[in-house]
């Protein structure tokens, strides 16, 4: 890099003025200091960063043909500008966005129409339109080469104005406005998406862009939870063209780095600056670095308090986390050389909108921490596990590599998003955005049939011993399930006979007895060719407690997830660090990862390859310790689809203190056997498939006083 490059690195490092200054009392003459020189600092920074071409200067634009017509307008001096920003638009307000257009020819993907390039005139003939910046360019020729892009604006769905706004500090508001509002299709700014990288201008930098834009959409890189529209506005990353090109060589996510945490931003705030030079201090782990003292200017360099020299964003790699630190505006490109590098960022800026974070689930990737708690920052790092900060190195490079790592990348994940929002129906859900890709998993390993099943509804399959009392009890209660199509009872003792058919309940449905030459919990999961229907119902013998209404709900909820298991009493895996291995816990926990077997639903295809397809010799383990079938067919299920199981309604107790099986789960002896199950599996598949979710399936008004005619499941089991 050069000293140009150098120069345009400054607007990434923004700088904190005023907001902390209210907040805590700095002496006059630092402060007063600390101002100019970051007033000046930002003013040469926003001279280059986004450079942008003005009127002489000639562009190889790949754009249609139809986008170049360099038309002239004149806009006079009363020329209408649009109102102000509408703080109360939502995607759902049809105040403010039209859908008629949207899915024309009951197409999927959204149409976006792009303006033509156009030169705009004042009364007394001085060039007002803004200067195009190279980035702005490239991402319209994105979109013009996109599925998106449509030539048509009677049947388009989005409008791009092809006005470059990436950069506030090159556009005159008014200016802007009256350009906007002069637009063939303006309509209010309905549908219309301006682009945004770096809100507000000195000195007051707004986190928004500073135009009147009335119902218009705004994808912008500096967004607070106050000025984010959520659903309408767009939160997207500060691109650093300072790095376009830079490529680094990924470090395994499972080695040690020399550095704990590393600041590495230019011109903190002297608050800010103090509090991590006290970090420095007190842990040597912890390094920050800040411009050489040098007369040239570089943006790939960066120095230690010793005057030691790093070459940048390289050093990135050598630390665990990384802080991005609040600077005059909220959006930082530090957080994209970060991400780059593949350290774990660790966000100081109070309020800010991460980038895509209607979609990117965060958690997973980054550390967010209040401005307050800087100076514990690293007290709270060390409570990461060795275990999460690998997964979250992961995460943070399948987020680079998937939606960051270029222009053209960063602006097709704007599109899709956007698409979602107008074709929610064919929408990306949570897991497809945010999971890792599993080579040996399928999307869904279930196909649609090309003819009806033989039977609607499901079949149960019920296992037991010698338990009659309780069998007759579920028999009696699933039977009155509306959905119910047949009952499998899966006889596993060989040394008693099953009761004759005449003593069984009479249900109204059909019943089979199958007794099993040996007693194996893998009986269970043997697809009989008795059963007809997809869906299987497993069920002990000893669930009393579900009444018709759960099971007729979580059979519904199957329907719409039948790549899943679909189950009530549920478990989560926890890491120990002391211990450095999994184990099995059955408190009552927000998160799970498992359903057990005793009372789930799965699709018969998951049966077949319990009984042939299963991973190594799991299946003969389990039916020679007779423990642990309902883990392996979490771990099958999970590992091939990527998909958590889904626990349904509201009931967490399956106690049964009659029970023998009851007693034998609470002891801890079984909690450590079963800890080695799961310990075990992991070694035969190569790496842990359980996902933790935090999510039930609850039918609709059940928490609501309403007459019990309204309300189609009304006998569901509470807390």
């Amino acid at each position: 890099m050069n000293s140009v490059a150098s120069n345009s690195s400054l607007v990434a490092e923004g700088h904190l003025q005023t907001m902390v200054k209210a907040r805590k009392k700095l002496p006059p003459f630092s402060t007063l200091v600390g101002i100019i020189v970051l007033f000046i600092l930002a003013i040469i920074v926003t001279i280059w960063w986004i450079h942008p071409s003005f009127a002489g200067v000639l562009f190889v634009r790949d754009l249609p043909a139809e986008l170049q017509t360099r038309t002239k307008v004149y806009l006079t001096a009363d020329a209408p500008v649009p109102e102000a920003r509408d703080l109360n638009c939502t995607f759902h307000n049809y105040s403010c966005t039209e859908v008629h257009h949207c899915g024309y020819d009951d197409s999927t993907t959204i149409s976006v129409y792009i303006y033509p390039l156009q030169q705009y005139y004042d009364e007394k003939g001085n060039d007002i339109t803004p200067p195009m910046s190279r980035e702005f360019e490239e991402i319209l020729r994105v979109i013009a080469k996109s599925p998106y892009y449509s030539n048509d604006p009677e049947t388009a769905c989005v409008f791009l104005p092809s006005v470059d706004l990436l950069n506030q500090n090159f556009i005159n508001p008014v200016n802007v406005g009256k350009i906007l509002a002069s637009l063939p299709w303006w309509n209010d700014g309905k549908n219309h998406i301006l682009i945004n990288m770096l809100p507000g201008s000195p000195t007051n930098f707004n986190d928004h862009l500073g135009v009147n834009i009335s119902k218009a959409m705004v994808a912008g890189g500096g967004f607070s939870t106050i000025t984010y529209r959520r659903t309408f506005d767009l939160s997207i990353p500060v691109y650093n063209p300072l790095l376009e090109g830079v490529v680094l060589t990924a470090k395994p996510f499972e080695e040690e780095r020399r550095w704990f945490l590393l600041s590495s931003q230019f011109g903190l705030h002297p608050t800010y600056k103090a509090q991590v030079e006290a970090l420095t201090k007190a842990d040597s782990t912890v390094m920050m670095m800040d411009q050489c003292d040098s007369q040239n200017f570089n943006y790939s360099i960066r120095c230690d308090f010793m005057g030691h020299q790093y070459t940048y964003p390289d050093v990135l790699q050598d630390s665990t986390f990384c802080l991005v630190i609040r600077g005059n505006r909220l959006g930082q490109p530090t957080f994209m050389d970060v991400l780059m590098a593949g350290c774990i960022p660790v966000v100081v800026a109070d309020g800010y909108v991460l980038p895509f974070s209607e979609v990117l689930d965060w958690t997973r990737a980054s550390v967010h921490i209040i401005e307050e708690h800087l100076p514990i920052v690293t007290e709270i790092l060390k409570k990461y596990s060795a275990e999460r900060i690998v997964d979250m190195r992961r995460q943070i490079h399948y987020f680079w590599q998937r939606y960051f790592k270029s222009l053209p990348e960063i602006t097709l994940m704007m599109m899709q998003i956007f698409n979602d929002r107008f074709v929610p129906f064919v929408a990306k859900n949570s897991d497809e955005w945010n999971d890792l890709p599993n080579k040996a998993a399928f999307k869904s390993p279930l196909f649609l049939p090309i003819k009806a099943p033989k039977s609607s509804g499901f079949t149960v399959v019920i296992l037991t011993f010698d338990r009659i009392d309780s069998l007759f009890q579920v028999v009696r209660q699933v039977g009155r399930v509306p959905s119910l199509a047949k009952i499998l009872i899966i006889w596993n003792n060989q040394d008693i006979k099953p009761p004759a058919l005449a003593d069984w309940p009479n249900t109204g449905k059909p019943l089979k007895i199958i007794q099993t030459k040996f007693n194996r919990l893998s009986n269970r999961f043997y697809p009989y060719d008795d059963i007809q229907t997809e869906c299987v119902l497993a069920l002990d013998d000893d669930i009393v407690m579900l009444t018709p209404d759960e099971i007729e709900f979580g059979y519904e909820v199957w329907r719409e997830h039948p790549d899943r298991l679909v189950g009530y009493p549920s478990r989560l895996h926890l890491w120990q660090n002391d211990t450095q291995s999994y184990s099995y816990e059955s408190e009552w926990m927000n998160q799970i990862s498992m359903v057990l077997t005793g009372a789930a639903f799965h699709h018969k295809y998951y049966s077949f390859m319990y009984t042939y397809g299963m991973p190594g010799d799991i299946k003969q383990w389990v039916d020679e310790h007779i423990n642990c079938e309902d883990i392996a067919m979490n771990f099958l299920v999970t590992n091939v689809t990527g998909k958590a199981p889904i626990k349904v309604v509201p009931r967490k107790k399956f106690k049964c203190p009659e029970c023998v099986k009851e007693m034998l789960s609470a002891s801890s002896s079984h909690m450590v056997h079963r800890s080695a199950c799961i310990n075990m599996f992991i070694e035969l598949y190569g790496g842990m498939p359980l996902k933790p979710i935090e999510f039930r399936a609850d039918p609709l008004l059940y928490k609501d006083n309403l007459p019990g005619v309204l309300r189609k499941f009304r006998d569901l089991g509470t807390l």
